[in-house]
């Protein structure tokens, strides 16, 4: 089993039922999914920036990723209907709980002037949306391998009703946020 999901049942759980009073197990937030978001505007003139986009993504949270495509066309952005321009990762279960351990504690640290996230960054709903720069934070990349560097959306999706109970979770998953 891993780590953070260990941590997750024999401690948080029973510290977010403590002090939320909850009256069944069942109403304690877990987290659902973790959804990785790369675009790539690049990719409507090259084939090849997708297929490394692909390949990055997969190395990361190892699982194939998904080529996303262009739902309206956009003429400023001379962008059509269907044409390929992201990639997208949906981690559950063991993966998500492998990939959240290793970006709390291996990739975020490793972010040049690290001070923490932002606490601010919830969508009133429980779900945690966190930008990065760059893709070689994560010890999976070579630096030598990269043709560009490209930033990744990351959303921390959780069964919390507020906002409140969402961050006490990640805070107590080991989450780094700023301290105020």
């Amino acid at each position: 089993m891993a780590r953070m999901k260990t941590k997750y049942k024999e401690e948080v759980a029973p510290a977010l039922m403590e002090k939320f009073g909850y009256k069944s197990v069942m109403q304690i937030p877990r987290l659902e999914k973790i959804v990785v978001n790369v675009g790539c505007g690049d990719a409507r003139d090259n084939a090849k920036a997708l297929e490394a986009v692909v390949n990055d993504i997969t190395a990361i949270t190892g699982q194939r990723a998904v080529i996303t495509k262009a739902r309206k066309s956009v003429a400023n952005f001379k962008l059509r209907e269907g044409m390929a321009i992201g990639v997208k990762v949906t981690l559950r279960h063991d993966k998500m709980w492998e990939f959240l351990d290793r970006l709390f504690n291996v990739a975020l640290p490793r972010v040049r002037d690290f001070r923490g996230i932002s606490a601010n960054s919830f969508d009133g709903r429980g779900n945690y949306a966190l930008g990065l720069r760059e893709q070689l934070i994560f010890p999976e990349i070579d630096y030598d391998k990269i043709e560009k560097i490209r930033g990744m959306d990351i959303a921390i999706c959780t069964t919390a009703n507020t906002d409140e109970e969402a961050r006490e979770l990640l805070k107590l998953l080991g989450a780094p946020f700023i301290q105020a």
